[in-house]
Parts: structure tokens; C-alpha cells; sequence
């Protein structure tokens, strides 16, 4: 099993397993056409890998995708609590079922999340699912009571 860091070259299995991801989060059969959200992936990885905006990790054991995870680097006014003002935002977090509870999805969260303060971050966050959620509470991360979101 190898955990590495996703390039321009990894483009095709990124947006594949981005669909696979959403699939798997939000419980999509195959027959949801996912075919807008994988170009706009595309697009997005293409961009951010890039400009340093985003990272990704891929966990493959030869050439099979067992295992992801990404985050994505922004920036906000300097506050008293984050005077950097520099965030993360780690997403994308994923384990084939067969590969699950082997502490492949806590290695990968702690690459990103120590990348993240090696381009000090210290401020970094996640959406967590209820299956994740025991994962990121073992890491550290508590849960978050002053957000609101428009949707």
C-alpha cells in the first residue's frame, strides 16, 4: 500500500475517485449522472493542483484506488484566534469498504493535516459524515458550534 501525494499526471483517477466519493457520502446508485460534477472536478483539480490550492492524496495498493483524501488551502482576514488568517478545509476523505478499519483513513488525514501546518495552518477544518466522524474526534477535531450556512 503506498500514500501519496496526487500530481497533474494522477488527473484521471482524481476525478474518477471524486465521483466515487460522492457517491459513496451521499448514497448514489450508478444510474445518478455524475457526469457534470466529474468535469467540474476536472477542472478544479487541474486548476488548484497547480497553484498550490489544494492537496490530494491517493492510497493505491499497485494501480488499485483504495483509499483518498484532499485538502484545500484559502485564505480570510487575520482574527485574534488566526492571526494568519490561513485555513484548511480537508474534504474528500475516502477507504474502499474492503480496506476499512486498517488505519488507512487516519494516516491519510494526519499527512494532510501536517502538510497543512507545514504551510503554516493551524486553523483547519472538515464536514464530517457519520461514519468519519469517530475517526476525526480520535484526531482531535471537536465539534464546531458558532457556523452558520446560507443554503
Amino acid at each position: 500500500m503506498e500514500i501519496k501525494v496526487a500530481t497533474l499526471k494522477d488527473i484521471d483517477i482524481l476525478t474518477s475517485s471524486r465521483v466515487e466519493v460522492l457517491r459513496a457520502a451521499n448514497k448514489l446508485d450508478e444510474s445518478v449522472d455524475m457526469t457534470e460534477v466529474e468535469e467540474q472536478s476536472r477542472k478544479y483539480y487541474e486548476r488548484a493542483l497547480e497553484d498550490g490550492s489544494h492537496i490530494a492524496i491517493l492510497v493505491m495498493e499497485g494501480d488499485k484506488f483504495i483509499g483518498a483524501g484532499g485538502v484545500s488551502f484559502y485564505e480570510v482576514m487575520p482574527t485574534y484566534h488566526n492571526p494568519s488568517g490561513k485555513k484548511a478545509y480537508v474534504m474528500n476523505m475516502y477507504t474502499n469498504p474492503e480496506y476499512r478499519r486498517q488505519g488507512i483513513a487516519y494516516k491519510t488525514l494526519d499527512t494532510l493535516v501536517k502538510m497543512s501546518k507545514e504551510r503554516g495552518v493551524e486553523q483547519i477544518s472538515l464536514e464530517a459524515t457519520e461514519m468519519g466522524r469517530p475517526l476525526y474526534e480520535k484526531y482531535g477535531f471537536t465539534q464546531m458550534e458558532s457556523e452558520m450556512e446560507l443554503v
